[in-house]
């Protein structure tokens, strides 16, 4: 049995449902669907995510929001003419956003009920379309299916008691078509996971189905060692562990949701990555365990978009709780940290710009001179880091002297760097516009 998750790309529009419905029709194992928003169908085209989360905005602003509507409608209606369908299922999605865009103007959770429905109308397309081609096939929603999960709207986990219930689909005969990206709170509030979060859904439906395999189809034949965009024809991978795959993707890799293996780690349930529009390619498949190999370092993963909190203190080391104050005034200010390497006088906490917005920072910065009476506290804006990524690194003599000789060749200065404990990666933090440089020199020195 296989659970098959298809990214927004593979339902964009007409044509790629019908390629979508030829995989399912090909493998008799494929019986249970997940199924993201439609995705772009061109490079400047707007994922209907965007359109609905720019619906919401205009909504919550009291500004005409005509425009961001009736484009999500016709990017429904085209699809639903494309393939034939009955207007009723058009009437299906229009009432959802409708009834959602109703809980926007009364309440400001709603948002995530609106965000949600590029994945519902997704659902009940394909699963409309398949019965059209004479598959058997019922549209399931979360509620419906078990998926229950915590109140953390745009950020919601998976309740423990999901797993149970999801395993009684097993029961049933048909295809089912079930949409990514969000869950019901056990009081009955729809909640989405953070964005990309179908990818966390197909994960979590794998689990409680304890399916055979998990497979999801993207846009790419496997996963590359590198992003193609500073490397021309980079390594495939066919093969990772969860471990692997997992801080790949948190360091840049977009091929695959962060949080979304945990689920299937668990269970033990191996996970390929495959391409839509080239179902018949190997794809790369994720495991628990790999065989050993001569290659330590897998992959290369980078993002920007990062800042540098920089504290020193004399005797930072003796001082009791010094770290921990620091982290509580981040914490009470909301703001999340990625990294946190250290040394005996000085700190530094890796954060997401995002996190921490200008008003802000001047706040941050008061607190940790007031109550922390540091010596040094400053903000390095417009970091970018790299993460080289491969089992059992740390136990292969070289990989760091190979890294810095390959920042040294490109002539990009490391401003940190932080492995810890982790046998899995060792990450570099580098000025911006040092990125694209740093990547293609490392990936000179690992892989040519």
């Amino acid at each position: 049995m296989k659970v098959v998750k298809f990214g927004g790309s593979s339902v964009a529009d007409a044509g790629q449902i019908k390629k979508v419905t030829d995989i399912i029709n090909s493998d008799d194992g494929r019986r249970v669907i997940v199924v993201s928003a439609p995705g772009k169908r061109f490079s400047d085209d707007v994922k209907v995510t965007d359109l609905l989360i720019q619906l919401g905005e205009s909504i919550q602003l009291g500004v005409s929001h005509k425009e961001a509507y009736d484009q999500i409608i016709d990017r429904f209606r085209s699809i639903i003419a494309e393939l034939g369908l009955s207007e009723s299922v058009l009437w299906d999605i229009k009432k959802k956003i409708d009834d959602a865009i109703d809980q926007v103007k009364v309440d400001p959770k709603g948002i995530d009920a609106l965000k949600s429905c590029g994945e519902d109308g997704s659902a009940l397309l394909v699963s409309a379309y398949l019965n059209h081609i004479d598959t058997k096939a019922s549209y399931v929603n979360p509620k419906e299916a078990g998926i229950l999960v915590s109140d953390q709207p745009g950020g919601a986990i998976v309740l423990d008691e999901s797993f149970e219930r999801l395993y009684q689909l097993r029961e049933r005969e048909e295809i089912l078509v079930i949409p990514g990206f969000f869950g019901f709170t056990p009081e009955g509030t729809l909640v989405t996971f953070s964005r990309g979060g179908s990818d966390i859904t197909g994960s979590i439906v794998a689990a409680g189905l304890k399916a055979d395999l998990y497979e999801n189809f993207t846009d790419v034949d496997s996963v590359y060692c590198v992003n193609p965009m500073f490397v021309k024809e980079p390594k495939q991978l066919t093969s990772l562990t969860y471990r692997e795959m997992r801080e790949l993707s948190y360091a840049g890799f977009s091929v695959f949701h962060d949080e979304a293996l945990i689920p299937a780690f668990k269970e033990k349930i191996p996970v390929c990555i495959k391409n839509t529009n080239n179902p018949k390619a190997k794809g790369t498949m994720i495991v628990a365990d790999l065989p050993e190999r001569e290659q330590h370092v897998v992959g290369i993963a980078s993002d920007h978009g990062f800042l540098n909190l920089y504290v020193s203190k004399y005797l930072m080391n003796r001082e009791i709780g010094f770290g921990r104050k620091l982290l509580q005034i981040l914490e009470d200010e909301e703001v999340s940290f990625e990294h946190a390497p250290s040394g005996i006088d000085d700190m530094s906490v890796v954060i997401r710009e995002h996190q921490l917005p200008k008003e802000k920072e001047e706040i941050v910065i008061r607190r940790i001179k007031d109550e922390l009476k540091v010596d040094t506290v400053m903000i390095e804006r417009d970091m970018a880091m790299i993460m080289i990524v491969g089992e059992g690194m740390n136990q292969t003599v070289g990989i760091a002297s190979r890294a810095a000789s390959a920042f040294r060749e490109a002539g990009v200065n490391i401003e940190m760097i932080n492995q810890g404990s982790s046998e899995v990666s060792m990450m570099f933090g580098v000025k911006s516009d040092g990125l694209e440089s740093a990547v293609q020199s490392l990936y000179h020195a690992f892989f040519d």
